[in-house]
């Protein structure tokens, strides 16, 4: 894990932080809970527990094993519908198939993420590849969902497939943290995700013993989980680990470090940086659904039931 690095980080461009940047303070670290999604498959409910105020504009986000499967084992979801939100799926190993019913679709492995706008609603499925289920093998991935206002809820469904080789690579000071932008930009550097909320999501891997500080912008919340390995955050040292999530206060810059000594499993720590623009609309989540009133929920309900958000294709 994952696909996408390089043989030097120096050779990249460096992200650093202003000396005078306020560091954010750590005010939370919580564990995520395991549990199954789908037919079957093991994942980290990362934010579970976290005040919404702290999340907002993102919604939950599931880490997808790490899984070693057997012949047999690989499981997906059957089709289920989506309104009012954004689903981003990332893997960094492994490879899941998508198809919806607006048409978008494809298959992605080891680096590269899916982005659909859900919007106004569709119908979707994700399942392995027939060769992987046949052969067995290692799955590890994320899916995040980012809520739209209100103004864009209902907004015709679209569909983003981002290559791992288009993220925007670069580097920390000293080259001892190898930044993957997906989405939204730092320090100047764009990442190829369109959003409709402003958001930054990058995938870090920092090496033993490294400590990477980056810019962050103040009116964004930050987050950072652990996907792998362990360290700290903040100035203050807070020791997080696998599964586990951090809540950052208000600040300019956020700073992770590395553990000297990592697992087994993981050479580096491995983590996942997230900021948003906070949206500040009332949100009601429920299933497949994220709206803004109880009504519009139980819209998109009767919508789903009539056939309204789409039908699954003939050929599925």
């Amino acid at each position: 894990m994952p696909a996408v690095t390089v043989e030097n980080p120096l050779t990249l461009p460096r992200v650093t932080a202003p000396v005078d940047a306020r560091q954010r303070p750590v005010l939370h670290v919580a564990t995520a809970p395991s549990g199954f999604e789908g037919e079957g498959f093991p994942v980290r409910r990362a934010f579970a527990g976290i005040n919404y105020k702290y999340l907002d504009p993102f919604i939950m986000m599931d880490q997808m094993g790490e899984v070693e499967y057997q012949a047999g084992e690989p499981k997906g979801t059957p089709w289920h519908p989506h309104r009012g939100f954004e689903t981003v799926t990332y893997i960094m190993d492994g490879t899941f198939v998508h198809q919806d019913s607006h048409g978008g679709g494809g298959v992605i492995s080891d680096g590269d993420t899916q982005w659909m706008t859900a919007g106004s609603g569709l119908l979707h499925i994700e399942t392995p590849p027939e060769s992987l289920v046949m052969s067995g093998g290692l799955f590890h991935g994320l899916q995040l969902w980012v809520n739209l206002p209100k103004r864009d809820k209902m907004i015709s469904p679209k569909y983003q497939d981002i290559r791992g080789g288009s993220v925007k690579l670069l580097a920390s000071e000293d080259g001892g943290a190898l930044l993957r932008l997906i989405a939204g930009d730092i320090a100047g550097h764009d990442g190829p995700g369109a959003t409709h909320t402003p958001i930054t999501m990058m995938h870090v891997s920092v090496n033993p013993g490294a400590e990477l500080t980056l810019p962050w912008r103040p009116d964004f919340n930050a987050l950072a989980y652990g996907l792998a390995g362990r360290g700290t955050a903040g100035a203050e040292k807070r020791p997080f680990r696998m599964g586990q999530t951090v809540v950052f206060g208000n600040g300019e810059s956020i700073t992770i470090r590395a553990d000297e000594a990592q697992d087994s499993r993981s050479a580096n720590f491995e983590v996942v940086l997230l900021g948003g623009q906070p949206i500040r609309e009332p949100m009601m989540h429920y299933g497949p659904f994220v709206m803004n009133t109880h009504a519009e929920l139980a819209q998109a309900f009767d919508d789903y039931q009539a056939g309204r958000l789409g039908v699954v294709p003939a050929d599925a």
